[in-house]
């Protein structure tokens, strides 16, 4: 297991009392070294170039994000006064070593066959091809999945989020793409307010809508059939998780109520199709969870889970 990490992630700001925090990171790397059961690497992450960025996200689009960059102080990219995907002046190495790592990521799955944990932050699922949000600007997972195509010829990849938030950003960008099948677990109705059944792409998108409230036992039944079902029908050559934790019955954000043991089954879940049909080929991405405790219990549960 290699986990991939950078000092640049922890130096971005959002402002006061914002909950994607520097500290997240903090907690999951003080998790981690809980772990005594396997063998885990940790690397840091190299910055991303913007060619391949490109492979998803127009130069133009980079290059405004990062011409926006302050100085000094914050920069909201949204309207006032509901700007909460902030730009600070240490916002640029993140932003590039949060998809650098998902990049290398790839490199190490293909030549290595080792399963990776990309521990960065800012996030990426919320980040469309021309428009940053829900504390968002690239979408590192998207990233990751172009590279896969590109440099190492994987035709078929199965993107699965279990964010408690929909994925808005990865379902736009392969809407109409039939090599990557995206499937995403979400509350509904709940920011950003996309993911409705009747978003199905060209028969690659699945999306399943939960109700506030729904519990783990609840939460599993539909996870098995509308997520991973579909994703058993498609025969993956590589499965990606956007690894949101903020379902966690804890989580300030959402009303979903999932335990930390439930992420264990979830992911043992994933792994379990990965190992019929990807050659156990599986990256991680942290996305969401804003509860510190329930982050560390859930992640801890989470790499357990992909070591087998």
């Amino acid at each position: 297991m290699i986990i991939f990490k950078h000092n640049d992630c922890l130096l971005k700001e959002n402002g006061f009392n914002h909950p994607e925090r520097k500290e997240r990171i903090e907690s999951i790397l003080k998790s981690i070294k809980q772990i005594k059961d396997y063998k885990i690497i940790i690397k840091d992450a190299p910055l991303a170039d913007l060619e391949t960025i490109s492979l998803v996200h127009p130069k133009k689009y980079i290059e405004k994000i990062f011409s926006n960059i302050p100085k000094s102080g914050l920069i909201g990219v949204e309207k006032e006064p509901l700007a909460d995907t902030m730009l600070c002046p240490d916002s640029k190495k993140a932003i590039l070593r949060s998809c650098g790592a998902g990049i290398a990521a790839v490199n190490e799955l293909m030549s290595k066959n080792e399963r990776v944990f990309c521990a960065i932050r800012p996030p990426g699922h919320h980040a469309e091809t021309t428009k940053a949000m829900g504390f968002c600007f690239i979408n590192n997972i998207a990233v990751a999945a172009r590279v896969l195509q590109n440099k190492y010829g994987v035709n078929k990849i199965a993107i699965i989020d279990f964010d408690v938030h929909h994925g808005n950003g990865t379902q736009e960008i392969f809407y109409s793409d039939e090599t990557v099948l995206y499937a995403s677990s979400h509350e509904f109705p709940l920011f950003p307010g996309t993911g409705s059944e009747q978003e199905t792409g060209v028969g690659n998108i699945f999306n399943a809508p939960l109700k506030t409230g729904l519990k783990g036992k609840e939460f599993l039944k539909i996870f098995g059939q509308k997520i991973l079902k579909p994703i058993d029908t498609f025969k993956p050559e590589v499965i990606l998780i956007s690894a949101g934790f903020d379902a966690h019955v804890r989580d300030p954000l959402a009303n979903i109520n999932l335990e930390s043991e439930d992420f264990y089954t979830i992911t043992k879940q994933i792994v379990d199709v990965a190992n019929v049909h990807s050659g156990g080929r599986v990256i991680s991405f942290l996305e969401g969870g804003y509860d510190l405790l329930a982050l560390s219990e859930s992640i801890k549960q989470h790499l357990l889970a992909l070591k087998n």
